[in-house]
């Protein structure tokens, strides 16, 4: 039996009587795997995705995750702060109360998991935009999620850094048997996931191989 990470039921939001954003919206991603979230601007895709890390409260339904849940922003500069790699890492870290060598333990595997060792030391504002990225990742890694959601990752990435970051977090489902959510509306990147949905009007209206969903959405645009 197919075990599921993420499970979002029914789920419908709202802000106002009139407007509704999600309705009776469904999905469901298989533990270990790497799946993407598509529609057009206004489909209701952000929302859900601040239904899922709990900074909005749906009208109705259910979601359920697997715990502990990691988020990657669109801007990684909005969630790197602190001003070196190791600090930065070793922040999100704080609250477990880890040891100093425990600590550096957890952020060298997490920066070997993001082919970045190495540069705990190297400043922030001197990385590149996949650098920061893949930064921004590692410090969900070093949390040990076992989900990572993904807000469009790759907007502000230029074509080789996109793929680079995606094909990354292919490798990193695989190697670590997380689960992943991925924003995006790049059509390229649905060939790197295991499956994706395509929200329309905050309903899923297909869901199933990437390669199926590329091709609805490529006649939707004839």
């Amino acid at each position: 039996m197919t075990k599921f990470a993420i499970n979002v039921d029914n789920v419908s939001f709202s802000w106002c009587k009139n407007s509704s954003i999600l309705e009776s919206c469904s999905l469901a991603v298989p533990q270990g795997e790497f799946w993407m979230l598509l529609g057009a601007n206004g489909s209701g895709k952000s929302t859900l995705l601040q239904l899922l890390t709990n900074l909005l409260v749906p009208k109705s339904g259910t979601i359920k995750m697997n715990p502990p849940v990691g988020l990657v922003f669109q801007n990684p500069d909005r969630q790197l702060i602190m001003p070196t790699v190791g600090a930065d890492i070793a922040f999100g870290l704080v609250s477990e109360n880890l040891s100093l060598s425990e600590t550096r333990l957890r952020i060298s595997e997490a920066l070997l998991a993001v082919n970045l060792l190495g540069l705990e030391k190297k400043p922030i504002y001197a990385l590149s935009g996949g650098q920061k990225q893949r930064i921004a990742i590692a410090g969900e890694i070093a949390r040990r999620c076992s989900i990572l959601l993904l807000d469009e990752p790759t907007a502000l990435l230029d074509h080789e850094a996109q793929l680079e970051l995606v094909k990354g977090v292919r490798n990193l489902v695989k190697a670590r048997k997380i689960t992943a959510l991925w924003v995006t509306h790049r059509l390229e990147e649905l060939d790197y996931c295991d499956g994706a949905f395509l929200l329309e009007k905050g309903k899923v209206i297909q869901q199933g191989h990437p390669q199926t969903i590329k091709k609805q959405i490529l006649y939707t645009e004839l």
